[in-house]
């Protein structure tokens, strides 16, 4: 299954970290390729992006469903494709270097199914992680500028 993970650290407090992640209409908006999201429940919302997988480029659409909240250290997430036959599934997590430092990681799987599926996964193999690392990047970058602006 393509995947990737990537780490960074924050000069936040493992609490605002939370508070930022917590809330998907914080970071969907983040997510590369973004088009739109909508929240069905706690723990269930749609994102259609917009995938630009080299050779081609692809409007997908996907269910999140939010597997576990366990403040405040980890979010786990399946994804289902409702346009196209992807699966997968991710996390980020949090954990607390000290007082007011905290080291992020973003994970993102992501597999292709179907006839076209060793195809697309072939693609997806450099995809998934440069999402994965694009998206935790930019929850890093909106997280520093919050503070900033609290500052």
């Amino acid at each position: 299954m393509p995947s990737g993970t990537h780490t960074t650290e924050l000069d936040i407090p493992i609490e605002k970290v939370w508070d930022f992640v917590s809330d998907m209409n914080r970071w969907a908006p983040l997510v590369p390729g973004y088009i739109e999201h909508e929240i069905l429940s706690d723990t269930q919302s749609t994102w259609t992006f917009k995938g630009d997988l080299g050779v081609m480029q692809k409007t997908v659409k996907l269910q999140i469903d939010i597997t576990k909240w366990k403040e405040p250290t980890l979010v786990t997430f399946d994804l289902t494709g409702l346009n196209e036959n992807f699966a997968g599934n991710g996390y980020f997590k949090a954990e607390s270097i000290s007082r007011f430092k905290t080291e992020m990681h973003g994970n993102l799987e992501i597999v292709a199914k179907g006839l076209k599926g060793p195809v697309i996964n072939t693609i997806l193999k450099s995809f998934v992680p440069k999402t994965a690392e694009n998206l935790t990047e930019a929850i890093a970058e909106e997280l520093t500028s919050i503070e900033l602006r609290r500052v």
